[in-house]
């Protein structure tokens, strides 16, 4: 029995700059957003039908889980667990912005984001809590079938890296582009990873 899960991250966003931190800040697709996540869910339309689509509650995931789920006649389910990570006093911010505030802290976040958090935001520690949790409970859910989950860079990253037993201190080492596409493959209890940012 294999459950397949299309993992997605959401789409280009106004005022998009992939060196900025929106964390918890609720910013909405950018035209260009919205194309991409039509090739998205045109390509997983294309590959196989879906049971049911999850989603993070920031409307940047969850309009485009609803444009993945359109071709199937879903409703997206909105799973709070799935937000990015809050990057507390960062959010917002650029990393050059960061690093000229706050050059000590931020190296450290970048060299090991396991052991350092972003200033008074969560740690990846909470963060792969709360996600693994939920991502856990959706594939035991809809085990044997086909799904979508819709999150953002961070909660992607700590999936990945469960998947492949990459230790999180590397999770910066996986890309995830604006409106990436990752295929993830669970035989029973072993997990593979078919496709990495497509």
């Amino acid at each position: 029995m294999t459950t397949r899960v299309f993992l997605v991250r959401h789409g280009e966003t106004q005022d998009a700059d992939p060196r900025r931190y929106k964390g918890h800040i609720d910013v909405p697709l950018s035209e260009r957003g919205i194309e991409r996540m039509r090739h998205v869910a045109e390509r997983i339309r294309s590959n196989s039908p879906l049971t049911a689509v999850y989603c993070s509650d920031l409307s940047r995931a969850l309009r485009s889980a609803e444009i993945v789920a359109e071709p199937h006649s879903l409703s997206p389910v909105v799973e709070p667990a799935l937000r990015e990570r809050s990057f507390g006093i960062w959010e917002g911010m650029s990393f050059d912005e960061i690093r000229d505030q706050y050059p000590a802290e931020f190296d450290a976040w970048a060299r090991n984001p396991l052991q350092h958090s972003p200033m008074e935001g969560e740690s990846t520690a909470a963060v792969r809590k709360r996600c693994l949790r939920a991502y856990r409970q959706v594939t035991q859910r809809h085990a044997g079938k086909t799904i979508a989950v819709v999150a953002h860079g961070s909660v992607n990253r700590i999936i990945l890296c469960h998947t492949l037993g990459v230790p999180l201190s590397n999770m910066f080492r996986i890309e995830q582009d604006f409106g990436a596409l990752n295929v993830i493959e669970i035989h029973t209890s072993y997990p593979r990873v078919r496709l990495l940012n497509g």
